[in-house]
């Protein structure tokens, strides 16, 4: 089996893994808010990477020579994530994940200012692309935009946030370093978010299977998504992640009687061209010489 197979069929686990968890969310969220489903996924999610460290031998690579950068690290995907559980809640999930994947974009946005990337032309001219995208999406009108809308697109410079700095901590720390702080602290935030009016509902036996998966879905989809990567380079993994969107747009017209939007799908089509533009330009790029790569210019 070639490895773009294996990376395609990672990938489907990927899109599964990332419509469970929107399908369960919009399930425990007459019961639970955002904060409380942020501190119950990433308490279940401290379980599994301790687990899964431990019996690796990788906990020790845990270290607090950056606390810093994993706050603002987590802060921001903190905020993302939260905001994401609201808008799977307020719109059709089909313009969730549609505005979702401009995170990329506003990573070339970023990445200039906090990791000292060249902003080039293609690079413009992709995030360009992505916000005629937006447009189609969200057709912003005092009678059309919905706050769920900004929420989602929010949710998404959260997530761009989250993954700058990401690539960042990568340059000095393990995963297991990094996600360890990521479930860490975001529980310590859902922990202050959920109980500042000093009531934090618990899970019920009917939602609690939900919740798990939702803690579980993350992770997974994560994984499944890096280890795709490994095998394949993105400019073929990153088409086969696009499949969210027509899935999503099915589940919600089968579960929730949502419309299919056909200017969504347009939208989010423009919006992939902008980041396959962008893959495409860096992909193209003549690998660095050895010296280059010992010097790090």
């Amino acid at each position: 089996m070639s490895d773009t197979i294996k990376a395609a069929l990672w990938m489907s686990g990927a899109i599964v893994s990332f419509t469970s968890m929107a399908i369960a969310g919009r399930a425990v969220s007459l019961d639970l808010d955002t904060f409380e489903i942020m501190l119950f996924r990433s308490l279940i999610g401290i379980v599994v990477v301790v687990a899964i460290a431990g019996m690796a031998g990788t906990l020790g690579q845990v270290t607090r020579r950056r606390m810093g950068v994993h706050f603002i690290r987590n802060l921001s995907h903190f905020t993302g994530q939260n905001l994401w559980f609201y808008s799977i809640t307020a719109i059709p999930l089909a313009q969730v994940f549609a505005l979702e994947f401009t995170s990329p974009l506003w990573v070339i946005v970023l990445s200039p200012l906090i990791l000292g990337e060249k902003l080039t032309r293609v690079r413009v001219l992709a995030a360009t692309i992505g916000f005629v995208g937006i447009l189609i999406v969200t057709r912003p009108s005092p009678e059309t935009l919905q706050f769920g809308q900004l929420t989602a697109a929010l949710a998404a410079i959260g997530f761009a946030g989250s993954a700058v700095f990401t690539r960042l901590l990568t340059r000095t720390e393990t995963i297991t370093c990094i996600l360890f702080y990521l479930t860490v602290m975001q529980a310590a935030f859902g922990l202050i978010c959920a109980g500042y009016d000093g009531d934090i509902a618990l899970p019920t036996a009917a939602n609690l299977p939900w919740v798990v998966l939702i803690g579980l879905a993350g992770l997974v989809a994560h994984f499944c998504l890096t280890t795709a990567l490994k095998l394949a380079p993105a400019a073929v993994v990153m088409p086969i992640d696009f499949a969210r969107l027509p899935v999503i747009a099915i589940v919600g017209m089968l579960l929730y009687n949502e419309p299919l939007d056909l200017l969504v799908l347009l939208g989010a089509a423009i919006i992939f061209g902008g980041n396959y533009l962008n893959i495409w330009s860096d992909t193209r790029k003549p690998a660095p010489r050895p010296s280059a790569i010992v010097t790090g210019k």
